[in-house]
Order: C-alpha cells, then sequence, then structure tokens
C-alpha cells in the first residue's frame, strides 16, 4: 500500500488510529500490538498477499535465532540448541539464511546474466518478482542478530519483535531500525494516550512529504523519463537536465518518504530515527553520508565497515575497508553492475577524501560544495540509468562540448526549474527543522491543510517511491 494513495490516507489510516488507541484507551495493551501488527500485515500484503509467508519466516527465524544467542533464561529447546551449536555458529547461521534470502529474490537474475555471458551459456533466467521491502526488512534483522549476539538486546517478546520488523511507516523504505531504539517505545506507558503535538506534528510531516512527492518529485520524474528514453540523441544541456532532474527527483521522492513515514508514526507517538539531512547542502563525500540515507549509512558503519577492522588497521586497510564497504553497499540497491560502479565511484570518493584530509589540506567552502554536488549528481547517473550503455551516453553527452545547443534554454522552462530546484535544497530549512519550529497556531494548522489539500488533489495518479524497488 502506498502512502500516497486514497486507500491509505482515508480507509488504512484513520481505522489503524481510531483502532489503536481505543484498545490503549480501554487498557487492551496486548490488543493493540496485535492491532499493530495486524494491522502492518494488510498494509504489506495489500501489495501482494502471497509474500506474507516470506515475511514471517523470516522473522520467525530470526527472531528464534536471536533468542538463542541471548543471556537470558532459556527454556530447554534453547538450551540444548546451544549445547548443540554455539551462538558465533547460529549468528553465522542466520547472516546465511538472510543473505540467501535477500540473494536469491534479488540477485538470481543477475546472476544468470553473467554466467551465461562469461561461459556462453543459455541458462533461463526466473524473472523473480522482488518482494517490497526485502532489503529493508533483511538488514534490520541482520542488525538485530548481530546486536542479539554482542548481548545488547534487552528483551525477547516475540509480538513485539514482530510489531518492530513489521511496524507499517518503516516496512517498505525504511528507516532501518535498531531493537533498542524501537522496543523501549513500544512499551513505554507515555505512548499509550493521544498527544496532540505529536498529531500536529506527525500531520505536518506527512502533508510536507506529500506535497514534495506528488508536486516536486513527480514534476521531475516527468522531465528524467523523458530525457533517460533516449540517452543517444542527448546534447550536452539536455544531457545535465537528465542527470539534475534525476537527482533532484531522488531528492524530493526519497526526503518526501522518509517525512511521510516519520509524519505517520509519530501520530502513534513513535519517533522513528531522522533519515535525511539536507544532503544535497554536504561540502564533502563524507558529509554526505552522514545526512543522505542515514540509517542505512549508520548500518554500513556499524556492521560492515567496523567488523572489517574500520580505520583501526593503518591507512591502506582504511581505504580497502572503505571501499569493500560502499561496493556492498552499491549491490545493496540494485542487481546491476551500474549500481556496483555507483557504489564504487563512492568508495573512491570516500578514499580521496580521507587521504585529502590526512594531509590538512582544506577547499573554501563554496568550492568544497560545488565538488561535492557535482560528484553526487554525475554518481547518480550510473544509479539511474537502466543499462551501462545509456549512463555512458549521458555521461559522455555532459562534457561534449561541441554537442552545446544554447537554444535549448530558450526551448523548455526546465532548466529554470532544475535551478530553482537545486535552490530550494539549499536554502530551505528541512522537515525535521520545521517541524521543530512549528507551533500548533492557527496559521501552523491552516498551513499543514493546505499542503494535505494540494497533495490529495495531485494523487489521480499512481507513483511508487523510488526506494521501494531496492
Amino acid at each position: 500500500m502506498l502512502f500516497n494513495s486514497y486507500a491509505f490516507i482515508f480507509l488504512f489510516l484513520p481505522l489503524m488510529l481510531v483502532g489503536y488507541f481505543w484498545l490503549l484507551h480501554n487498557r487492551l495493551v496486548l490488543g493493540s500490538k496485535v492491532w499493530l501488527v495486524g494491522g502492518s500485515l494488510v498494509f504489506y500484503g495489500y501489495w501482494n498477499i502471497i509474500y506474507i509467508p516470506l515475511l514471517l519466516t523470516s522473522i520467525f527465524i530470526n527472531f528464534s535465532v536471536g533468542s538463542a544467542m541471548s543471556d537470558a533464561p532459556r527454556g530447554k529447546r534453547r538450551a540444548k540448541l546451544l549445547k548443540t551449536f554455539s551462538s558465533k555458529q547460529l549468528l553465522l547461521f542466520g547472516l546465511f539464511f538472510n543473505i540467501a534470502l535477500l540473494a536469491y529474490f534479488k540477485y538470481t537474475d543477475f546472476f544468470l546474466v553473467n554466467f551465461n555471458g562469461i561461459f556462453g551459456t543459455h541458462v533461463p533466467l526466473s524473472h523473480i518478482i522482488l518482494p517490497l521491502g526485502i532489503s529493508f526488512f533483511t538488514f534490520t534483522q541482520i542488525a538485530f542478530l548481530v546486536d542479539a549476539y554482542k548481548h545488547e538486546v534487552k528483551e525477547y517478546d516475540l509480538l513485539r519483535y514482530m510489531l518492530f520488523v513489521t511496524y507499517f511507516p518503516h516496512l517498505l523504505a525504511g528507516p532501518i531500525l535498531h531493537h533498542k531504539e524501537m522496543m523501549p517505545q513500544f512499551s513505554s506507558k507515555w505512548n499509550y494516550a493521544l498527544r496532540w503535538r505529536n498529531i500536529g506534528a506527525g500531520l505536518f510531516l506527512f502533508s510536507i512529504g506529500l506535497f514534495k512527492k506528488v508536486i516536486i518529485a513527480d514534476f521531475f520524474a516527468d522531465y528524467a523519463n523523458y530525457f533517460y528514453a533516449d540517452t543517444i540523441n542527448l546534447d550536452m544541456l539536455q544531457a545535465w537536465a537528465a542527470s539534475l532532474t534525476y537527482t533532484l527527483q531522488l531528492y524530493f521522492d526519497f526526503s518526501g518518504y522518509t517525512d511521510m513515514a516519520i509524519g505517520v508514526s509519530l501520530l502513534f507517538n513513535i519517533k522513528l530515527p531522522v533519515n535525511f539531512n539536507s544532503p544535497y547542502k554536504a561540502t564533502s563525500i563524507q558529509d554526505f553520508w552522514r545526512r543522505w540515507h542515514m540509517t542505512l549509512s549508520r548500518f554500513l558503519r556499524d556492521y560492515i565497515y567496523i567488523p572489517l577492522g574500520g580505520s583501526r588497521k593503518g591507512s591502506f586497510r582504511t581505504y580497502v575497508n572503505l571501499m569493500a564497504t560502499f561496493v556492498i553497499g552499491g549491490i545493496w540497491h540494485g542487481a546491476g553492475w551500474t549500481y556496483v560502479f555507483w557504489g564504487f565511484l563512492h568508495g573512491v570518493a570516500l578514499v580521496i577524501n580521507h587521504a585529502w584530509k590526512s594531509f590538512g589540506f582544506k577547499l573554501p567552502t563554496v568550492f568544497a560544495w560545488f565538488i561535492t554536488f557535482n560528484f553526487v549528481n554525475l554518481a547518480w547517473v550510473f544509479f539511474r540509468s537502466p543499462t551501462w550503455e545509456d549512463a555512458t551516453n549521458v555521461v559522455i553527452a555532459m562534457f561534449d562540448i561541441s554537442e552545446f545547443n544554447l537554444d535549448d534554454i530558450y526551448d523548455s522552462s526546465v532548466y529554470w526549474q532544475v535551478i530553482l530546484g537545486v535552490i530550494m535544497t539549499l536554502v530551505f530549512k528541512n522537515s525535521n527543522q520545521w517541524a521543530k519550529m512549528q507551533k500548533a497556531t492557527l496559521k501552523y494548522q491552516l498551513f499543514t491543510a493546505l499542503l494535505l489539500i494540494i497533495g490529495i488533489l495531485y494523487l489521480s495518479k499512481v507513483s511508487e517511491f523510488i526506494y521501494f524497488q531496492f
């Protein structure tokens, strides 16, 4: 189910809110948890009900493995399991299960295409449909297993664990959650009553996120789709328009989703971690990754980069670890060599950034921003392009001065709209800053209502969020 749909806004969300707080008002706390889990499964199954058993199987296996590794009082079965297998063996099994699950659904065809290309075989592709949210709920549970192995998980309750994984505001496209940051909120009595401040902030964030998605992101999406549909015939200005319209589409699409997810969750008095903090204001690639998809950056740092050795084993090993981490990050985003290369580019940029800092060099802020933004924009070309050929067509055209055609500026308003879009990402405060500043005044409420009404009026076409495909 899409946040930007009539079914979600007018039916699902109101029913979930009314049912949840009615149960809590009547002190049916356990029932409220069951209500949220059941509603989250309906939310997930709305797209394709056949994948609910897959989600539940993943939950039960990960919870069982995590529980078996815990230092909480154990039943006979868990005690017997630990006598047979060590905690490390259980962790490796859990990691293998999750990676194998992700590999099967996300990378089978990618492996087969490359196998056929290398060995000249003709193994038929499986054309497996990727279950929505599998990357996110898999990474969430990998983090849970590692934390359980380190004995950092404080409670093991199946129902609340199911709620932690399936909680619908984050289920399909993040944020990627930590067990320890969510479980106290699910059990806190302070969150059992309606809190009008959270309702106001939640509706504001949801409304501004909806506006970003259906008004701004989908507007730039039409242009990006148009330019990327025929990359071979792009001139220089059109190639820059192609790259920049997608750069802006992705920004407003993902930040819009994040705002809506955090906003919806606030309605239930649950605070999701901030996942987006004005990344196009970054003045270095390291700064960019502190601002873009922040929970993914946290996951890559805590569960890949640091376990590989981080920066503790000398400069060369640090650079290798950075490259490995971001190549894995690229692969996580998609089954294609363009995604791998996108991750590789960011790895190279981070290596250069670290080396530059180690020599004590520093660029003027404006110049540092200019380099960072244009690098990110260039790298997004490989992220967006359906094929390697499309990516190289766009990149070559961007720097082909012989194809510079100034008439394009006067033939289309897209260039001026791109400039306006970039200015918006740089000048305006981000949504979380706005939400903290706003007070429950009539002006604030009217502004929220206006954004929501405009967003709803533009719900005529179905438009999925970009990160749903990951």
